[in-house]
């Protein structure tokens, strides 16, 4: 991908270095999969068929990273994680997730791993970095 047609998508789809298409949540640690992103937008959704399409997501601990952290993907059938009820909430309120945060919130490394799924998700990784 050109350099300038890279960093437009980057300026659109993660404006000053926050991705716009994901939600996140932080349930208080009741589990240690405390945090919960959801991958959003078109690119992140699956087409399984014509009637069909899966909706991925990423639980971890803190330090995902960590030999004893977590950091699971997953994919959701028919419909985002988070929208379990018709809509996501907005940020600050609560759902079976937790209380949605923004990407800032997150510990540092998850913020990393969720700048690298989405990277990859949204194909902003110049050619032949990874």
């Amino acid at each position: 991908m050109k350099t300038k047609t890279l960093q437009d998508r980057l300026a659109r789809l993660m404006p000053a270095g926050v991705p716009r298409y994901i939600r996140a949540y932080d349930n208080g640690g009741e589990t240690a999969d405390r945090y919960t992103v959801c991958f959003t937008g078109r690119a992140a959704t699956i087409r399984v068929s014509n009637f069909a399409a899966t909706y991925p997501y990423l639980v971890m601990s803190a330090a995902p990273f960590h030999p004893l952290g977590i950091g699971l993907h997953g994919e959701m059938q028919d419909r985002p994680l988070d929208t379990r009820r018709g809509w996501a909430p907005p940020i600050g309120r609560k759902c079976h997730l937790g209380r949605r945060i923004r990407f800032q919130e997150l510990p540092e490394d998850c913020r990393r791993l969720v700048l690298s799924d989405y990277r990859e998700i949204w194909r902003l990784n110049p050619e032949g970095s990874p």
